[in-house]
């Protein structure tokens, strides 16, 4: 305080004889302080001082920018319930098609008949039987007849992984891994796959529908079995599309090639026959699984609780 007080005062100048001595203190004091003031900021006599406004500082302030808001996630699909869904094709000839496609997570079970396989199957200790089971009940969605009877040599047959007829390389295979999954391939060709934990396998002569179309032989209707009255008959066969689903076609009156035309209509890339004539094609379908079996081919013969309460052959549930 002491040194700045007397560089500034050494600067003023010597009073006006016009200015009263009171004047000259207070100009000398107003001096003083201000000189205090700039060399207490900088250590040293200023010169000059550039004032800073508060809107000046503020505006080179960054300023932050608004944080984006959430991407809302997208709703999860509903996962896709098991159900049959239902149709019917009328092939050129005027037959009519009833057809079932299987879709959605289904499961499928093969049983042994009382008396086709019968004790071929149960003596080796099979669990599914001649009569859907009440554990196996509540979950079924449909249940549709097998294939022909194994004396007729037309496949083997496995079961829950023993084999009642052995399995023949070249015919056209109903498989079903141990989760239950099923699919139709022929046997010795891309069937066993490497790795494949089959549980069961149907066999019934060849291919009756092949990468999507009816092979040459579904016009030859002697081929595909004897017949009970000629050769529009009560038939069935199955399939499968490129999704994986099966297919189940029935009719109480068709030929092969009808079963075969109706199949790869649905969009099935390969397909097979399963049993003909009136007592043995049967499709009982429920609106839901666990639900009332009702029967779903047109003039079937069989009741729609033929499998709940026993058959003497062998047939499919599908479980959803």
């Amino acid at each position: 305080m002491t040194v700045i007080s007397r560089i500034y005062s050494a600067r003023v100048r010597p009073v006006s004889p016009l200015v009263s001595p009171a004047v000259s203190v207070g100009i000398a004091l107003v001096i003083a302080t201000t000189a205090t003031t700039l060399t207490a900021c900088s250590g040293s006599p200023v010169s000059s001082v550039v004032p800073v406004s508060r809107t000046t500082a503020a505006a080179s302030s960054p300023t932050p920018s608004p944080s984006p808001s959430p991407t809302p996630k997208p709703k999860p699909k509903p996962k896709p319930k098991p159900r049959v869904v239902m149709s019917k094709v009328r092939t050129s000839d005027g037959s009519v098609i009833t057809v079932a496609i299987f879709r959605g997570p289904v499961t499928y079970v093969l049983h042994n008949g009382s008396e086709d396989p019968g004790r071929a199957a149960s003596a080796k200790g099979v669990k599914a039987g001649p009569a859907i089971g009440n554990a196996e009940r509540g979950q079924v969605l449909a249940a549709f007849n097998g294939g022909f009877k194994l004396g007729a040599a037309a496949g083997g047959y496995e079961q829950e992984g023993k084999v009642a007829a052995p399995l023949l390389k070249g015919y056209a295979s109903f498989i079903i891994d141990a989760n239950g999954k099923a699919r139709i391939a022929l046997w010795g060709y891309g069937a066993p796959a490497k790795g494949e934990k089959i549980y069961s396998v149907r066999q019934n002569l060849g291919l009756l529908v092949q990468r999507g179309k009816p092979v040459a032989s579904a016009a030859s209707w002697w081929n595909w079995g004897a017949t009970i009255g000629g050769s529009a008959v009560a038939r069935s066969a199955v399939g499968m599309d490129s999704s994986g689903d099966i297919i189940y076609a029935a009719s109480m009156s068709a030929l092969p090639e009808d079963l075969a035309v109706a199949l790869a209509d649905k969009g099935a890339r390969i397909g097979m026959e399963l049993d003909i004539n009136p007592n043995w094609v049967q499709l009982d379908v429920a609106s839901h699984p666990g639900g009332t079996l009702r029967t779903s081919v047109p003039g079937q013969w069989r009741p729609s609780d033929q499998f709940v309460v026993g058959w003497t052959r062998d047939f499919f549930t599908v479980l959803g």
